[in-house]
């Protein structure tokens, strides 16, 4: 008390100091004092209120207490009475347990005949609640499935009542009950299978997108309407998932094993493996659940993969088919006699890359629909058949060429249409690398890759090689005037040859890089080396120096025609040193001093060291005026001091090969020395 106390004033002084602080606080001194009185009258009036309260409460607990003491006594007293009459009734309850038994089996008598009633009534109830359903009386069915319930509990419970433990039965009630639930979710959806083959050609698509329209509304109904009919321990939404699932995977089943075509396989395994599992149906926000998270596949693994082996066997042979009527179809365009279609960069081209592509395209894009390894699998194959098409292809190309040149008329538009079998090379090259990008997931080249690039090449080169064999067919005679006395008198067939080259090529630009370039060199190349085989054919034997000069200044001028145009054709780097090989041979021609034809010579070899000894005697042959010791000397000399060519990346005088020399040449030669 003494420490309270303490406490008190302590707190006391503290709120005294506090209310003054400033001198003007002092007259207000009278007025904190009675204020101060007032709640200490008011706290002990209260306290006193408290206390008279708590006494109070004390006298009514002890009155209360001692009459709970007598009411003990009095129950005392009773139970006591009750016990000494228990005793003496024990002898006649023994008695009357017959007259119990006999109750008893009266009431199951009386259960059973009411409940036969419900039992047999159970199939109508069922019809019932199913054409309520289908009427959208959803009240009423609720109703008299309320009734199958009240049925089944009824029975429960008198079974129960008779014998708790013979479980069996109790399971048999409740099979009894549940099994015309199941049959009534398999008849919902046996009845949306009423599309066939025969009626709709996309009888499938149709069966199955009823089927989900279907099970996703009548779960929705169910999550949302029926569920808050039942107990939550009745477990209502996942019993009538788990129900739907298992009757559509039984139906599913047996679409699997119907004769299905391509397409349809794939109807099947798109909805199956990826449309069933989505928000559109079973995973459906309205729809997520424990049962929705645990879906088992509709379709055993073993039957998607032979679903899928034989979809990859009928595609095999459709792409087979389609690939060999669409190269057909091409075929027919190249005997037109309009040119082909250009693109909008003016390239000619046909149709059929984008038909053949087109078809790959739209199969990829349903394989992807099923799964990314089975995409990865229609892709490789869909590369292997591109493969051999290209090879037919190739084939048919091949043939084109042949017929052009039984009658080189015929078909009118020839080099343009194989100009366009060269772009389509290009063509399809790209549009493979466009499907690997878009569906592969590898960027690692495959065996169909190489031998595709390789196959695509040799179509684009040999489709350049036989336009420029069409072109050297038109320059044949004219080439052949090359380095003869009609050609060293005035002949213009260097001039022919160059407007020739150029009409073609105004054709040939609508061919697509790489392979207008490479055909523009190898013309070029084609040109020269025919050029020098005139040369080293001794076609013609310079009499005099003024023949071997009027003969150089003519090389000389033509192999500048020759830049001048293949410059103009954007032939490449190549251009100065192919046609230098003509004005180098010109200045083996044009040296006036024999003296120095070693040093010419070498000069010659040492720019094109590729030329070979049979090349240097023809040369000098046609020279006219070069000694056989001089010849022997050159030819000696140059063996001793042989220079390799194998740096040079385009030889020239590797494969022009030199005539050999006729008696007739032989005669003609002497009489020439003769004349000198």
């Amino acid at each position: 008390m003494e420490e309270t106390s303490r406490e008190a004033v302590a707190t006391a002084v503290q709120r005294v100091a506090g209310m003054l602080q400033r001198s003007d606080q002092l007259d207000k001194v009278e007025q904190y004092r009675r204020r101060e009185a007032r709640k200490k009258a008011s706290v002990e009036a209260r306290l006193k209120a408290a206390i008279q309260s708590q006494l109070d409460g004390v006298r009514t607990g002890l009155t209360q207490l001692h009459s709970a003491l007598l009411d003990v006594k009095d129950i005392q007293t009773s139970l006591t009475d009750v016990s000494k009459d228990w005793r003496q009734s024990i002898n006649t309850i023994e008695n009357l347990k017959d007259v119990k038994d006999a109750v008893v089996q009266h009431s199951q008598l009386a259960s059973a005949v009411e409940n036969l009633k419900n039992i047999f009534s159970v199939p109508e109830i069922v019809a019932e609640t199913q054409q309520l359903i289908e009427q959208a009386e959803l009240l009423q069915a609720h109703r008299k499935l309320m009734e199958l319930e009240s049925s089944r509990d009824d029975l429960m419970y008198e079974q129960y009542r008779m014998d708790s433990k013979n479980t069996s039965d109790m399971h048999l009630i409740s099979i009894y009950f549940e099994d015309v639930l199941e049959g009534t979710v398999s008849t919902r959806i046996e009845s949306t299978q009423a599309v066939t083959r025969e009626a709709d050609k996309m009888w499938l698509v149709r069966l199955l997108e009823i089927t989900r329209k279907y099970v996703l509304d009548d779960l929705i109904v169910v999550k949302n309407l029926m569920v808050q009919c039942f107990p939550p321990h009745y477990n209502t939404f996942n019993r009538f998932f788990s129900l739907y699932h298992n009757a559509v995977s039984t139906r599913v089943k047996e679409l699997a094993f119907e004769d299905l075509e391509a397409n349809e396989i794939v109807s099947l395994l798109t909805w199956v493996l990826n449309t069933y599992k989505s928000v559109e149906m079973m995973g459906h926000p309205e729809l997520i659940s424990e049962s929705s998270n645990q879906l088992e596949s509709l379709l055993p693994q073993d039957v998607v993969d032979d679903l899928l082996s034989k979809y990859v066997q009928t595609f095999t042979s459709n792409i087979t088919g389609w690939l060999r009527k669409a190269l057909e179809t091409d075929k027919k365009d190249w005997q037109k006699e309009t040119e082909p279609e250009a693109d909008q960069d003016g390239y000619y081209q046909t149709t059929l890359p984008a038909i053949v592509f087109q078809m790959f395209e739209q199969n990829l894009q349903v394989a992807a629909q099923i799964d990314g390894d089975f995409k990865e699998q229609v892709l490789k194959l869909c590369l292997k058949q591109m493969n051999s098409f290209l090879i037919r292809y190739k084939e048919e190309a091949m043939a084109y060429k042949e017929e052009h040149l039984r009658d080189r008329k015929l078909p009118q538009c020839y080099v343009q249409y194989m100009i366009a079998i060269i772009n389509n090379c290009q063509t399809f090259k790209e549009s493979i690398n466009s499907l690997k990008r878009k569906y592969s997931q590898s960027s690692e080249a495959t065996d169909s890759d190489v031998a595709i690039e390789r196959t695509l090449n040799e179509v684009a080169k040999e489709g350049c090689q036989f336009l420029l064999d069409e072109v050297f067919l038109d320059l044949e005679h004219h080439l052949s005037e090359l380095l003869t006395r009609k050609w060293l008198l005035g002949s213009h067939a260097v001039d022919t040859i160059c407007v020739t080259v150029e009409d073609y090529f105004n054709d040939f630009n609508k061919i697509k890089k790489p392979f207008n370039q490479e055909m523009t060199s190898e013309a070029l190349r084609r040109v020269v080396v025919d050029y020098i085989k005139a040369v080293i054919q001794k076609r013609i034997t310079f009499r005099n120096a003024d023949e071997r000069r009027d003969g150089a200044e003519r090389m000389i001028k033509e192999a500048d025609q020759f830049k001048f145009l293949f410059r103009k054709l954007a032939a490449g780097e190549d251009t100065d040193r192919l046609c230098g090989a003509i004005v180098a041979i010109a200045e083996v021609f044009k040296l006036t001093d024999p003296t120095l034809l070693f040093l010419e010579v070498t000069t010659l070899v040492s720019k094109y060291p590729d030329i070979r000894e049979e090349h240097i005697q023809a040369l000098l042959a046609v020279r006219g005026d070069a000694s056989r010791e001089m010849r022997t000397m050159i030819i000696g000399t140059l063996s001793e001091n042989k220079v390799s060519y194998g740096g040079v990346s385009q030889p020239i005088f590797k494969d022009i090969a030199v005539p050999s020399i006729s008696m007739t040449t032989m005669t003609s030669m002497a009489t020439a020395k003769l004349l000198k």
